[in-house]
């Protein structure tokens, strides 16, 4: 299948205007020491993220006594200020010059502020207040987006190749599930009921500003700056033209936006699913970490479906064969804990078709708009993943509990919810995302970018016309 909205003709000719920077280091498929290297970031980088909406709030209001609803308001203007540094910080990943390059230099730039950010955030003083919520949490919001947007496009420019950029995708994402996992885990080693002592988000702490650096740096050292292919640089108002005008691109992130909306409706209430409807309060941490442990598997295999019948086809599979084995999940009978189990592995095998091979394709992607435009933007690209990997996260959240109190649903209650306002939260956990999830795999399933397109596509950016 041919993409007729890739360009109109001559445009890519008409930008070849100035010539084009030198080739860089980075051969078209890295070698394996180099993936492993410049996949190391993203563990310490994983266990930024899931304390800061899980463990953090937790913390500062049962442990250090803040109020509910103003740790509440306050992570609200942290998601706010997060929302402002995407599509800036992506601006700056991509017109950043030194002799370190575009990427690296943001990216190395970036590491102490991220670091120290999370050590202060994730070990606070006894006495702190609100104030100090907001100022490290922005801080925190500042300095991860600095270096995620940066890495992201990194990562996305090593390789040209179609499946190539799958196996990128694979290492990193494999680290990031493992960082995941370290970040379950640590905290609860030691708890984090006393302020006053070393505790277990302070070593979470302690282990981030430690090793977040570290990697970073021998990634900068190890891993060289990838070829540029931008020939004519653009203003950013017509940059937004040409991003809204890329239909592979508006079809991915429509579809990555509904499947990213599914998978967070059952991450916000899984703990409340396996506590209240399945009555099983003390497997929601061991239940939680089989899922992410389950995802690490589930990404070579998704490497390996992807390069049998092409991305976009694996992952439609995927989210299909998902769909049918969560659909169970709302039958279950409180106490069902092997049934469970097993959707949680088989769900958490396929958990790693939905992180590693959109990230591949976000790549391809922006091949469209280098062709296209003349100037390679993958920083402003993965501005707006991000910004939509919020904006999920954020409508799920802000949907399923309005829901819930809808049909009754509250946790406190001395007696119990009501059946009815129990399976109402198995209906929502459950079969709500699944609807999602079909309204993804119909924007995908005959996506026009595949391994023959991208290919020509790369061979016309590779040829300078």
């Amino acid at each position: 299948m041919s993409i007729p909205e890739t360009s109109p003709s001559g445009v890519a000719h008409a930008a070849n205007t100035t010539d084009r920077p030198p080739a860089g280091q980075i051969p078209t498929e890295p070698s394996l020491l180099q993936l492993i290297i410049y996949s190391a970031p993203a563990l310490p980088l994983a266990a930024l993220t899931l304390p800061l909406y899980v463990l953090v709030p937790t913390f500062y209001t049962e442990t250090l006594g803040l109020p509910l609803a103003m740790v509440g308001f306050a992570l609200l203007l942290i998601r706010l200020f997060d929302a402002i540094n995407d599509p800036v910080i992506g601006w700056v990943a991509d017109h950043a010059r030194s002799p370190l390059g575009r990427r690296r230099t943001v990216f190395l730039v970036s590491l102490p502020l991220t670091s120290l950010a999370g050590f202060m955030l994730f070990w606070p003083p006894q006495d702190a207040t609100v104030s100090y919520l907001i100022g490290w949490g922005m801080a925190l919001s500042l300095g991860y987006t600095a270096t995620l947007i940066p890495y992201y496009a990194w990562g996305a420019e090593m390789v040209a190749s179609y499946h190539g950029r799958s196996k990128l995708a694979g290492f990193r994402e494999g680290f990031t599930l493992v960082g995941t996992l370290i970040a379950i885990a640590l905290p609860f080693t030691l708890g984090f009921s006393q302020a006053g002592e070393l505790h277990g988000l302070a070593l979470l702490a302690i282990v981030v500003a430690t090793a977040l650096p570290v990697l970073g740096l021998l990634t900068v050292w190890k891993v060289p700056e990838p070829r540029e292919y931008t020939r004519k640089p653009i203003g950013f108002i017509a940059g937004l033209g040409y991003l809204a005008r890329n239909k592979p691109f508006v079809r991915l992130i429509a579809a990555y936006f509904m499947n990213g909306l599914a998978n967070g409706i059952p991450a916000t209430l899984f703990l409340y699913f396996v506590s209240d409807r399945l009555q099983l309060p003390d497997a929601r941490g061991p239940l939680l970490f089989v899922y992410f442990l389950s995802a690490v598997a589930g990404v070579p295999v998704a490497m390996l479906v992807a390069r049998r019948i092409s991305k976009h086809r694996a992952w439609t599979l995927a989210m299909i064969v998902n769909c049918l084995i969560f659909a169970a999940a709302p039958l279950l009978e409180p106490g069902a804990l092997l049934a469970f189990a097993a959707i949680c592995v088989s769900t958490g095998i396929l958990l790693g078709f939905d992180l590693a091979l959109p990230s591949s394709m976000q790549a391809d992607v922006i091949d469209v708009d280098t062709m296209t435009t003349g100037e390679q933007r993958s920083g402003l690209y993965f501005a707006a993943w991000s910004l939509t990997t919020k904006l999920s996260l954020a409508v799920g959240v802000g949907t399923v509990f309005p829901l819930l109190a809808l049909f009754g649903f509250d946790p406190q209650a001395s007696g119990g919810s009501s059946p009815t306002s129990l399976f109402a939260l198995a209906v929502i956990y459950a079969w709500i995302p699944i609807v999602l999830k079909l309204v993804a795999i119909a924007i995908m399933w005959n996506f026009p970018l595949g391994e023959a397109e991208h290919d020509a596509l790369r061979k016309k950016i590779e040829a300078d016309e």
